[in-house]
């Protein structure tokens, strides 16, 4: 058995590498060297068989040199990997510096002109009406409709309306009623005339009496003569009136004088002032 096992181990050294065949012999020197001073010092007759035990040892150097060759292939690897992550966080740390400055330089222009706006904006909205604020109101929406909603909650909210809209009601009412008590306790200061009172120049007329069959009513007949204006003729002609004579003084065909009044009867609109000349 002892003899059969170089044999079988023979091929494994000639499948090895060249590089792992010349490591294997550098280590394998000092341990033929140790393994000879041991065969002198026992005496044993097999030389061939502690090399075949010995060779298992040289199999270990081997997979660690692998290992090493595995471990430094990975951290080949790892280092670009490790560079490239440090030099992507080295950017993204530049990126927001870069992009603060630029927010920072752009930011008092942009404020600028945000504020230049809502001033228009508040202007146009002082200028325009109640009404027109509602229109524009009504045309900015954007038509979506309420979500559906259950009977119970749309009579809530008819409820809630109809108290808010009372309560502004109340506040309203509350103050037209200070409003009113104030003006009351307030005195009324006397309203200046539009027209200074005026007494009209009454008419005045002179007449022929008629008729004073009548109690306390003369009828007096006048008589009145002017030019045309075309055909310059002395136009004459005469009216009837009703005047009321409180003492009956006034006889059929005195020259009476009378004058305008208030209305005194259905037909009377004028009153005797005296008699100018008796009839003969």
């Amino acid at each position: 058995m002892a003899d059969e096992e170089p044999d079988n181990d023979a091929p494994l050294a000639d499948e090895q590498p060249e590089g792992e065949a010349a490591a294997s012999s550098e280590d394998s020197e000092p341990q033929a060297a140790a393994a000879s001073e041991q065969e002198q010092a026992e005496g044993s007759e097999e030389p061939e068989a502690e090399p075949a035990g010995e060779e298992a040892p040289e199999q270990e150097p081997e997979s660690e040199a692998r290992d090493a060759a595995a471990d430094a292939a990975g951290q080949a690897a790892d280092e670009p990997r490790a560079e490239d992550a440090a030099g992507a966080e080295d950017a993204a740390a530049e990126a927001p510096a870069e992009d603060a400055a630029a927010e920072g330089g752009a930011a008092p222009g942009e404020d600028a002109a945000a504020g230049a706006g809502a001033a228009r904006a508040g202007e146009q909205e002082e200028e325009l009406s109640p009404k027109q604020r509602r229109r524009r109101t009504r045309s900015q929406h954007s038509g979506e409709g309420k979500p559906q909603r259950s009977p119970e909650e749309r009579q809530a909210e008819r409820v809630a309306g109809r108290r808010a809209k009372a309560v502004r009601r109340r506040a309203r009412r509350l103050q037209e009623r200070s409003k009113a008590k104030a003006a009351e306790k307030a005195p009324a200061s006397p309203l200046a005339p539009v027209h200074a009172p005026v007494q009209g120049a009454r008419k005045v007329r002179l007449g022929v009496v008629i008729s004073d069959k009548a109690s306390k009513t003369i009828t007096v007949r006048i008589d009145v003569a002017r030019r045309h204006r075309r055909y310059e003729k002395i136009v004459r002609s005469s009216s009837t009136l009703h005047a009321h004579d409180e003492n009956d003084d006034a006889r059929i065909g005195d020259v009476v004088r009378v004058v305008e009044s208030r209305p005194l009867s259905r037909s009377k609109r004028w009153r005797l002032v005296d008699v100018v000349e008796r009839a003969q």
